[in-house]
């Protein structure tokens, strides 16, 4: 009950979360922060963090039984896996297993992304090593992690420095930084950090994708004029090009703190790209819509209301896929909603599956043409397949 009253309070009252995630201690027992990715042989993998470890497991039945956990980090350290700020998981060319995280430092709020790898499948992982070139103890977190069309490695974050070096010099400065890195090598290395833009806010998750060309792009939430919290879209060069990031929703939605609600993008072989982000100017809403930067997106629908939280989206083909979590006094509900004619319209609401206790947030999954939710409880971990 403790959690979903506070999931309410959330939900209705966001701007009472005008702060930063509070300092953790190492937690015991598994977290409910997992990430879920398959393989290009359809083995589905799964990372999550457990007693300072993060730790990786296999499915060779859709998620119906998991492997035995091998430890990602050898050496036990503070991990962070809650719903925003989970451990990430993503392959290269040849199924190399490519993990990342983000490491809470001694002082409230800050971080370092760490990366490790493995080569063998998940039987042996390198010695973590931290992405960015700098090491100040100051808020390097929220990664995420994505491989591009020619097996390039990029990790994006949300960053501090500059907001730091602007109070120094008594300006203002709101939010945070989008900074990213790549690396040419496979993760034995990367390249020095590059800002992407100022005043992103400061914890809510970055959706990464492919293009069809094969680069990533990038979805995340920005600060506009006086604290108005809307998103913005661009591609992540890392050959010289400049990358420019431009606002991509015009919610207008004005709240001083970080509303802890991260959005999702998919982006069609068509290069449609259909985006899902949380927003509470009136009341609160699950949006979908199609992104044209610089405008208004096209095809906006209000997926959901009160109480949904979380949603993410996939796209194959002309069908789309739009998952997120509901929540009520009874507990929780994993909804689904899908399109048959590439989002122009969607289906009325699924109730995919419930949970009493807390729960992660969804994340949508595709196996070739199949659609499945990766969805972590306190009840364990489940693999719904939605409806064909």
């Amino acid at each position: 009950m403790r959690h979903l009253l506070i999931a309410l309070f959330c939900l209705l009252s966001p701007a009472l979360l005008a702060h930063d995630s509070m300092p953790m201690e190492m937690p015991k027992g598994p977290e409910l922060g997992a990430s879920a990715a398959f393989d290009s042989h359809g083995r589905l993998w799964l990372v999550d963090a457990a007693d300072g470890h993060v730790r990786l497991r296999h499915s060779d039945n859709d998620g119906r039984s998991l492997s035995a956990p091998i430890e990602v980090n050898a050496t036990a350290e503070r991990i962070y896996a809650e719903g925003e700020n989970r451990p990430k998981i993503a392959f290269g060319p040849r199924d190399e297993i490519y993990v990342s995280w983000s490491q809470p430092r001694a002082e409230p709020w800050t971080g370092f992304v760490r990366f490790a790898r493995s080569l063998d499948r998940g039987e042996h992982f390198s010695a973590p090593l931290t992405v960015h070139h700098d090491r100040a103890e100051i808020t390097h977190r929220f990664d995420a992690l994505a491989v591009d069309g020619r097996g390039r490695i990029v990790v994006a974050w949300i960053d501090k420095r500059d907001l730091v070096a602007a109070t120094a010099r008594h300006q203002p400065y709101l939010g945070a930084a989008v900074y990213y890195s790549w690396s040419n090598d496979g993760g034995a290395s990367f390249a020095s950090e590059r800002k992407l833009i100022d005043q992103s806010c400061e914890c809510c998750r970055t959706a990464l994708t492919l293009t069809p060309g094969g680069e990533v792009a990038a979805f995340f939430r920005a600060i506009y004029g006086d604290n108005i919290r809307d998103h913005a879209y661009a591609v992540l060069h890392v050959d010289g090009q400049t990358s420019r990031a431009e606002r991509a929703t015009f919610s207008e939605w004005q709240i001083a703190g970080c509303p802890h609600h991260g959005p999702g993008l998919a982006i069609g072989s068509d290069g449609v790209r259909h985006a899902v982000w949380y927003e509470a100017k009136g009341k609160p809403t699950i949006w979908y819509g199609q992104l044209d930067p610089g405008h208004e997106p096209k095809h906006l629908l209000a997926i959901a209301g009160a109480g949904a939280s979380h949603a993410d989206v996939a796209v194959h083909g002309r069908n789309v896929w739009v998952a997120w979590n509901q929540v009520n006094a009874e507990g929780y509900a994993l909804m689904l909603r899908r399109s048959t004619d590439n989002g122009a319209h969607f289906e009325a609401a699924r109730e995919m599956a419930r949970s009493h206790g807390a729960v992660a947030s969804p994340q949508l999954l595709l196996k070739q043409d199949r659609a499945f939710v990766a969805w972590n409880t306190a009840g364990g971990f489940q693999l719904i397949e939605a409806p064909r």
